[in-house]
């Protein structure tokens, strides 16, 4: 009896031994050993034996990325402008042993570190700034944080501003300014428009004046060349008229005399607004010119018949 209820003891013993040395460390985690309260090594995603009452599981770390909420805080910038701010950070623990034996309370440490040195950066810098250089802020606070907590044995991937609330009066005057801003921008546009308008106007005008001058000019052109022709017209038939004077004197005179006169008369007779006129005309100066008329005629007949007269036959008279 005594046999058997010593081997029960051993088994159960060794029970209690098996499970107190045999330890199963989950996926995403790593456990610390402490043999005496003293670190002395990290337990991976596995099975694993340690001794059973000396050794002892110090500290479970969760190896994931972690999300830490940075809670919202007022930040004065650097132009006197109050401003909160709330902000998130993402981090993931690379050596088990550091974050567990380094700092007492990791999240806290980030936290804290995360506000401070957003009240830093952002002191640094007008509200301007911070509401249009929010990459900026985000990656000098990365730099930092992440370089403040390398000896934790902690990997800070990324620091974002999730939200920057200037207070309602600032909020107000700056949708006055881009109001402001707007109309200035829509005044310069108008502004720009009239004076290419104007321009292209005045360019129109100039090129129209030129066309006309150019029109004018030609014009003139034409008609000193119609006139010179007119002018040249004129002097041949004067000199074919003195050409003809020359040769028959006073009978063509009275040719070229009775010609004017019948086509004045006839001129005359054709006005609408004539209804009665009186002429101090004598009836044998028209009929001496008509009469001068006929002679010429005549003459022209028989000089004619003379020239055929004396061309010989056969010959055929010159076209000059």
């Amino acid at each position: 009896m005594d046999a058997l209820i010593f081997v029960v003891a051993l088994v159960v013993v060794a029970i209690v031994l098996i499970f107190a040395g045999v330890k199963t460390v989950g996926q995403g985690s790593n456990w610390t050993i402490e043999r005496f309260g003293r670190y002395t090594r990290t337990l991976t995603p596995g099975l694993h034996v340690i001794v059973p009452f000396i050794d002892t599981v110090g500290r479970k770390m969760n190896m994931q990325e972690n999300v830490l909420d940075i809670p919202a805080q007022k930040v004065i910038t650097k132009d006197n402008a109050t401003v909160q701010v709330d902000a998130v950070a993402f981090y993931q623990v690379i050596d088990a042993a550091r974050a567990a034996y380094e700092v007492q309370n990791l999240h806290l440490a980030i936290t804290n570190l995360a506000l401070t040195n957003i009240r830093s950066v952002m002191g640094n810098m007008a509200l301007d700034e911070v509401l249009s250089k929010r990459n900026e802020i985000n990656n000098t606070l990365l730099s930092v944080i992440d370089q403040a907590t390398n000896p934790w044995g902690v990997k800070v991937l990324r620091i974002e501003l999730k939200d920057i609330a200037p207070p309602d009066d600032i909020v107000v005057a700056m949708g006055r300014q881009m109001k402001a801003e707007r109309e200035k921008r829509a005044t310069i546009l108008e502004a720009e428009g009239i004076r290419e308008s104007s321009i292209q106007r005045a360019q129109g005008e100039k090129q129209s004046a030129i066309l006309i001058a150019e029109g004018q000019r030609e014009a003139a052109f034409r008609e000193a060349e119609a006139r010179e022709r007119l002018a040249e017209a004129e002097a041949k038939a004067t000199a074919v008229v003195a050409q003809a004077i020359a040769g028959n004197g006073t009978q063509a005179i009275n040719y070229f005399l009775g010609t004017k006169y019948v086509e004045a008369l006839a001129k005359m007779g054709a006005s609408n607004n004539a209804k009665m006129f009186f002429l101090p005309v004598e009836a044998s100066g028209v009929m001496a010119s008509i009469a001068g008329i006929a002679e010429l005629a005549k003459e022209a007949q028989a000089r004619a018949a003379a020239e055929a007269a004396s061309r010989p036959r056969g010959s055929v008279p010159s076209s000059g």
